[in-house]
């Protein structure tokens, strides 16, 4: 009787999951040292009360934010 050994290959799925995952991390560093992004979470923390007194609405604080970069 013969016997036989095999190794299976890395699943390429596995790989492109963990490589995508890495590159996921590493945007998500840049987006939360960007001082936009820390100003924008900053609004988000306050009250509606304390956005209307500096003219603003929940919904427009991304567009306060990044007015002078993008339309939005």
């Amino acid at each position: 009787m013969a016997h036989i050994t095999t190794t299976a290959p890395h699943s390429a799925a596995g790989f492109f999951h963990g490589l995508g995952n890495r590159i996921l991390s590493f945007l998500t560093a840049i987006a939360e040292s960007n001082s936009r992004m820390r100003e924008a979470e900053r609004l988000n923390a306050m009250s509606d009360a304390e956005l209307a007194r500096i003219g603003l609405k929940r919904e427009d604080i991304a567009r306060h934010v990044f007015r002078d970069m993008y339309y939005v």
